[in-house]
């Protein structure tokens, strides 16, 4: 089983839900990545079900974090609307890997308009 796809779809599952708007575009992006990274679907379905607590991220590589934090800013822009409980499930995820909050309010402004490599994300890292 790969532990790391299954918190990170748990972890988007739960952002789409923050706002008890499951919307058609954000269940389709959690599919899609389930399906690149050939997760089974049926599993997805069981964690949209019943979603995991999400615990730890620490032991992520630095990788696997960005990985994370840019999926879920992906995931809140999907529908059109940013909505505060969204805004502030991120900023708990963003601390939960290692970054400052306000790390969510940059990506939310910049993601799509300059490339990924200039977000400067370590200008966020928590000391």
């Amino acid at each position: 089983m790969d532990i790391v796809t299954k918190k990170k779809l748990n972890i988007l599952i739960q952002l789409a839900m923050a706002d008890h708007d499951f919307a058609t575009v954000e269940r389709e992006l959690i599919y899609r990545i389930a399906r690149e990274k050939n997760y089974p679907l049926t599993d997805v379905e069981e964690l949209i079900r019943n979603p995991e607590p999400i615990g730890t991220l620490g032991a992520l590589s630095e990788s696997q974090k960005k990985d994370y934090l840019l999926s879920s800013i992906e995931l809140v822009l999907a529908d059109h609307r940013v909505v505060d409980s969204e805004i502030i499930f991120s900023q708990h995820i963003a601390m939960k890997l290692g970054y400052r909050k306000g790390v969510v309010d940059h990506l939310v402004a910049n993601f799509g308009k300059r490339p990924v490599e200039d977000l400067q994300l370590s200008q966020f890292q928590q000391v």
